[in-house]
């Protein structure tokens, strides 16, 4: 039951060019970057990638971006990274964007072997009827856009059908976590990391505290370990960024 890896780069080792990935975060919050860092080192490319963010330009999964090691992205949230907009529009990029709410019950109905599910987020728009550019051509032009989706009405309303999602790899960071994968993640890294780990079918979780089975109180378990295959300790004197600084004028005395 020891699930233990004494280094971000040996839980990744077997992780090979064209693998699929669900990697946790919210923005900058909780992103695996030991592990997004060890795969670059490895050097693998061609990755399909599923998260709800791609980091900024220098920063969480954008260091792996930036030297086009992803050749596909699946996300809900692309805004702040120019790269990844400049990759996508110049054809380099395949993107599949997603409604937040849609990607969050992809990967968490993928890791409950739920194999599709009906939700009213899209419907009437190009995520339901087809025709959302994925990937374009170096000319600008169009080179893949999304396919319809099966539609239905139930009870009255229409809803549209939305396929699960699941990865060869998930790649998480928790606050604390024991040798038997059981993780407990900080505030809003809890977002997606736990769905993260959910879809992955081999989970490689990142802890800052790592303690021994039973140490854990079994109510504040946000994720068990049946989900979580291997766990590496990296400490707590990491770096951790704040994409957005947002700060309140000092109130005179």
């Amino acid at each position: 039951m020891d699930k233990t890896y004494e280094s971000p780069q040996a839980a990744v080792a077997d992780i090979e060019d064209g693998a699929s990935l669900a990697v946790g975060g919210f923005g900058l919050c909780g992103n695996p970057m030991h592990l997004i860092s060890a795969l670059h080192d490895k050097g693998v490319s061609g990755l399909s990638v599923v998260s709800n963010n791609c980091g900024v330009d220098d920063w969480g999964l954008g260091i792996l971006l930036a030297d086009k090691r992803i050749a596909k992205m699946t996300s809900s949230y692309v805004g702040e990274n120019k790269e990844f907009a400049r990759q996508f529009l110049s054809g380099e990029l395949e993107v599949e964007l997603t409604p937040q709410g849609t990607l969050a019950e992809k990967l968490r109905a993928g890791g409950c072997g739920i194999a599709a599910f009906f939700t009213l987020a899209g419907v009437g728009t190009q995520v339901a009827e087809g025709g959302l550019p994925q990937k374009y051509n170096t000319d600008g032009t169009v080179a893949k856009a999304s396919a319809p989706k099966e539609t239905r009405e139930i009870n009255g309303t229409t809803y549209v059908l939305e396929d699960s999602i699941t990865t060869d790899f998930g790649l998480v960071h928790a606050l604390r976590g024991d040798t038997h994968g059981n993780l407990v993640f900080d505030r809003s890294a809890r977002n997606f990391n736990p769905l993260a780990a959910m879809a992955g079918r081999v989970t490689i979780a990142t802890v800052e505290e790592l303690v021994q089975p039973g140490e854990l109180d079994p109510d504040s378990i946000h994720l068990p370990g049946v989900y979580v295959q291997r766990v590496v300790a990296v400490g707590k004197d990491i770096e951790k960024r704040i994409e957005k600084r947002t700060v309140q004028p000092a109130k005179e005395a």
